[in-house]
């Protein structure tokens, strides 16, 4: 079978735009007239009080996306284009987007954030011309790294951008390494286990144990043929993930205060279980992984919550409200997602397994 072309940095350019539409708007409640003119915002005076950090990540915020953004546009323009394009079209989402928060109480539309945001298309088109087509493009580097590994067309595309999704999830302050899936605060549904120290260090250790398999074989089913390092090197920002977002905004003092004794048990019996289950041939290894992504997500729901966790109380304070607002929703999606997917790639591989449907 042919294999269709890739065109990641579009689909990156729409799922990280929007992911900013999401951030910008949550928590999408209270939506009412403001009484005043829509644009009003663009004419205002430079704010009274402002804070250096809410700046810098508006602009920070929209770096990623004129950095995919300006490879998307790359057969299209030339350089130049792409960086004119790339930076309008950061400027007409931010625009829109603070135009709309008029509407929203708990958000204040402004014109300065509008030009951090411009800033941060602009210096991300800029970095997306300069390095990211060498990149993105049919002969960089990574097109080339993504191509030889993983399958083509649109269902690798997704697969990949389920694992960046999946990264994401682990800037969410709950306390549990790899914590996804969990519904009760969605459903306003109560803790079914009480909290005892001996039974949260067990239900911890399978469910840790739990994702580390069904994510390790996930990355294993959108791969052409078998490899360890990118499944390690996925765990490996995972973690790190996991310790920056603990020693940024929770624990400065105890940036691995994530490693809890069942943390622990749960990665070293997931690496030894990963380790089997890489062996066994591919079609057990496809069913396997979905059955691991259902157990972890039933036990997640079945956690209790951790009362000596130090980092629970005041974690989505402040600016950070906002961008924990996104990223607990997809961690509460995040399993369903992949699950979806995963039954997508098995009937995809059952009608073609004259091709790759059969690795």
């Amino acid at each position: 079978m042919a294999r269709h072309a890739s065109n990641l940095p579009l689909h990156l350019s729409v799922a990280y735009a929007a992911l900013i539409v999401y951030a910008c708007l949550h928590p999408f409640t209270g939506w009412q007239a403001s009484g005043l003119p829509l644009f009003d915002f663009l004419s205002a005076p430079w704010p009274r009080y402002y804070r250096v950090e809410d700046l810098a990540l508006n602009v920070l915020g929209y770096v990623p996306f004129g950095f995919v953004l300006a490879p998307a546009l790359a057969r299209r323009v030339g350089p130049a284009g792409r960086v004119v394009a790339a930076t309008l079209l950061a400027g007409l989402l931010s625009c829109a987007l603070e135009t709309v928060q008029n509407f929203l109480p708990t958000r204040v539309a402004a014109n300065v954030d509008l030009g951090c945001n411009l800033l941060g298309g602009l210096l991300g088109a800029l970095a997306g011309t300069r390095w990211g087509t060498r990149m993105f493009g049919d002969q960089g580097w990574l097109q080339r790294w993504r191509n030889r590994r993983f399958i083509g067309g649109h269902t690798g595309d997704a697969g990949l951008m389920l694992l960046g999704l999946w990264l994401l999830t682990q800037l969410t302050p709950d306390g549990l390494l790899f914590g996804s899936g969990d519904l009760r605060q969605w459903l306003d549904l109560p803790n079914p286990v009480a909290f005892e120290p001996e039974r949260f260090i067990l239900l911890e250790a399978a469910h840790v144990a739990a994702t580390v398999v069904g994510v390790g074989l996930f990355v294993r089913c959108i791969m052409l043929a078998p490899s360890l390092w990118p499944i390690l090197l996925l765990f490996a920002l995972a973690l790190g993930t996991t310790t920056l977002a603990t020693f940024s905004f929770f624990s400065a003092s105890a940036p691995l205060a994530w490693l809890t004794p069942g943390a622990r048990q749960g990665l070293m019996a997931g690496a030894a279980l990963l380790g089997i289950s890489l062996l066994l041939p591919r079609v057990l290894q496809h069913a396997l992984a979905g059955m691991a992504m259902l157990a972890a997500t039933a036990l997640v729901n079945l956690m209790p919550e951790n009362p000596y966790l130090p980092f629970r109380a005041g974690a989505a304070a402040g600016h950070f409200l906002n961008f924990h607002g996104l990223t607990g929703l997809v961690t509460a999606a995040w399993p369903f997602l992949a699950l979806a997917y995963l039954s997508a790639l098995g009937l995809w591989r059952g009608e073609h397994l004259g091709g790759e449907g059969r690795l």
